[in-house]
């Protein structure tokens, strides 16, 4: 049976560096994990063919690597024309982590007895009392890599967000065809942590998922899973509101749907450290857009209900345009705090949803308390809001189950 260990360490050998400031952040990550270097032909040699345990310790060691630079520079501040060399090297660690893993399940084959063989080691970001744990299981390492390739989806979105210039004349700006591209790579890291929740985390023991960090554990998979299909949505939601083929009622289904994926990240996401550090600014950030998505979702919801003929309905718009005011407001307070929270960042220029919001709710908003204020007066013991109305969730993981084994690894069966 494997067990769990956690030490003080970081993957270089020394206290885990706290970045001063990340730079231009549009999708949260709280930084990333990173392997520790570790002697597999130690652990697996007279055990293991010596081409498997050849190849599974080169896949690993280019991982450790690639990760640890990746790490380093996902820590710093980028200037936003580095975007395109960063947006290579984290495909190209995408990569690594694909070739290792179809190598890395024979470990865990059916009938296999390597499972336990190996310490595998990681740092972590959002465990503030575990800076790195250690396994000797290899469902872990499989964990941890599946989570990686989740978090290396988030830096690449996060890099397509960014405004840039393309040398048109025309201020830097996040492009449509950026926009559209990251809704994929959303669905694809969500894709990858409902797998781990589905298929790994089930193989792992009670006792030993108890010994898991915090950046591992069931619920902070399943939060960040919905938080990458919340910013899915407000893609297209920012997309639709570009088209003038877009229905108010699309733009307020969209608004919604965002409304209840936040919802469900808050009700999943674990009880992070809330003192400082990653988990401080996890919490800011779920709180900031779950507001925010109220505040376009009232909106909408206002602008249809004004529709109507009657003083009720105009009363309720007013009520939820009030609502999306307010709520507008205190996203903007949530995310300086987000922002101001170490590791710093910055809020690049707003665009798509956000940027429509800032630009027409408290102009809209104003207008309609304008337009009805005799029916205001009266109405004004209206505090609350009208609810908003209930849609099925469309966006779902991208399907993605554990790639076959490695073929090499039939080799290995003959000499058995």
């Amino acid at each position: 049976m494997g067990c769990g260990a956690s030490s003080q360490k970081d993957a270089v050998g020394g206290p885990r560096r706290r970045p001063g400031s990340v730079g231009d952040v549009v999708v949260f990550l709280p930084g990333l994990r990173v392997p520790r270097s570790i002697d597999l032909a130690q652990a697996l040699g007279g055990r293991l063919d010596s081409s498997i345990v050849e190849r599974l310790s080169a896949l690993r060691a280019r991982v450790v690597e690639m990760a640890r630079q990746e790490s380093a520079a996902a820590l710093k501040p980028r200037r936003k024309t580095a975007a395109a060399r960063h947006g290579s090297s984290t495909a190209s660690l995408l990569q690594a982590l694909e070739d290792y893993l179809p190598v890395l399940l024979g470990l865990v084959k059916e009938g296999s007895t390597l499972r336990h063989t190996v310490q595998f080691t990681w740092t972590n970001q959002e465990d503030n009392a575990a800076e790195e744990t250690t396994m000797a299981d290899a469902w872990y390492e499989v964990l941890s890599v599946l989570h990686l390739m989740a978090m290396v989806c988030l830096l690449q979105a996060n890099t397509l967000l960014l405004p840039r210039s393309y040398g048109d004349g025309y201020a830097p700006r996040v492009s449509e065809e950026s926009r559209r591209a990251t809704v994929d790579v959303f669905l694809k890291a969500a894709g990858y942590l409902d797998c781990a929740i589905r298929h790994v985390i089930p193989q792992i023991p009670p006792e030993l998922r108890r010994q898991l960090p915090v950046d591992l554990v069931e619920g902070n998979l399943k939060a960040i899973s919905l938080q990458a299909l919340g910013q899915g949505v407000d893609m297209q939601l920012g997309l639709a509101i570009d088209s003038p083929k877009a229905t108010l009622a699309v733009k307020r289904r969209l608004a919604c749907e965002m409304v209840k994926y936040w919802q469900q990240v808050q009700e999943n996401i674990p009880d992070l450290p809330g003192s400082d550090g990653w988990g401080k600014k996890h919490r800011l950030f779920v709180k900031w857009k779950y507001v925010e998505a109220k505040a376009a979702a009232y909106y909408f919801h206002g602008l249809i209900l004004d529709e109507g003929n009657t003083e009720k309905s105009h009363g309720m718009a007013i009520a939820a345009l009030q609502a999306s005011e307010e709520f507008l407001k205190e996203s903007k307070r949530i995310s300086e705090a987000f922002h101001a929270t170490p590791p710093t960042s910055r809020s690049p220029t707003p665009f798509g949803t956000a940027k429509y919001m800032f630009d027409k709710i408290p102009k809209d908003a104003s207008s309609k308390v304008r337009i009805n204020q005799d029916l205001y007066t009266q109405e004004k013991v209206i505090g609350t809001p009208p609810p908003l109305p209930d849609f099925a969730l469309a966006l779902t993981p991208e399907d993605y189950d554990l790639p076959p084994l490695d073929p090499l690894w039939n080799k290995e069966d003959r000499r058995q």
